[in-house]
């Protein structure tokens, strides 16, 4: 093929697929929300098999659906019947994921589960097939056409089933709550679950906390930002409350107006006012304000008194920028 026919194939692919997804809208009903509300009330575990690509998608879901509160297990359908059936519990409710929903080892599936007594769910794409006519509760991935240009390879009706797993992932999500905190227990790895668990305490303690008070001299606010090399120092009141911050910047400033240094006190040079973050929130909201008022660190507080200092270096290093 030319360049400008296989650019023309990979956009109608695309808007191919975007239509079948688009058609799933009409597909959502009363039956979808049965099925949030069973999932919900499910005792057991989710089960959910298919066969071929369908069984990829089913692995796929079954991800989504562990790292998002509702406990699941994938079982390759043709293993089930050979063994692996044993994996379902009396209190578990079955998907089957079929685009025909008339291959030979889903209708061997099938008729074992039924006898089991577990409720199915059929993810397919044939409303007239063997699993929608004994399933319970159906969800319609029915596509017009594949975006194969044969209508033969899985490429429409699978992008459908993904996105359907995701419209039942999503929605028992929000029917059970599941926020933020509890997404960070399940991906505590990676910088993903560094942005939701890591608190400003957890870098902020590694540092050393530069600190000298109102009336100390230039140059123990010189040494004191270079022993700690934080780039910064807090200046503290008689009460040890934070008074202001100085930072290389504020020296160099001073240092540029050309005036007499041997007089000059920490309180003559100091921002008052700073920027300042609890111990106790996220390292990402650290990051967030030190973006929004481009600093490079942060005074670390703990009960409005001073705890140290977190620097945009300790964010890189983490990974969380």
């Amino acid at each position: 093929m030319q360049k400008p026919d296989i650019i023309s194939l990979a956009k109608q692919t695309i808007t191919q697929e975007a239509d079948s997804v688009a058609g799933l809208v009409a597909f959502i009903n009363n039956d979808f929300k049965k099925i949030i509300d069973l999932i919900i009330n499910c005792k057991g575990r989710l089960v959910i098999s298919g066969m071929g690509k369908s069984a990829i998608i089913a692995q796929k879901i079954v991800a989504t659906l562990n790292s998002t509160g509702t406990a699941s297990l994938f079982m390759h359908a043709a293993d089930a019947i050979h063994g692996d059936i044993g994996m379902i519990q009396q209190d578990d409710v079955v998907m089957i994921i079929s685009k025909s929903g008339d291959s030979p080892e889903i209708k061997v599936l099938v008729p074992i589960v039924k006898n089991f007594k577990n409720k199915i769910i059929a993810m397919v794409g044939q409303m007239q097939s063997y699993l929608a006519r004994q399933a319970d509760l159906i969800l319609n991935t029915t596509v017009s056409k594949e975006a194969c240009p044969n209508n033969l390879a899985p490429t429409s009706s699978t992008t459908a089933q993904m996105v359907m797993g995701d419209a039942v992932a999503i929605c028992l999500m929000y029917a059970k709550g599941f926020g933020a905190d509890e997404f960070a227990k399940f991906h505590p790895g990676g910088t993903l679950g560094k942005k939701l668990y890591l608190k400003v305490s957890d870098l902020s303690f590694q540092n050393e906390k530069p600190h000298v008070d109102e009336k100390s001299s230039l140059k123990d606010v010189i040494v004191e930002i270079t022993k700690n090399r934080l780039g910064a120092t807090a200046v503290l009141d008689k009460n040890k409350y934070i008074a202001g911050i100085i930072t290389d910047g504020d020296l160099r400033r001073m240092l540029e107006k050309n005036i007499l240094l041997h007089n000059i006190m920490a309180k003559d040079i100091m921002s008052v006012n700073p920027k300042t973050i609890s111990q106790s929130q996220l390292a990402a909201d650290a990051l967030d304000l030190m973006r929004k008022n481009n600093i490079s660190q942060l005074l670390v507080v703990n009960n409005k008194k001073y705890a140290g200092i977190i620097h945009l270096h300790d964010l890189v290093r983490e990974g969380i920028i």
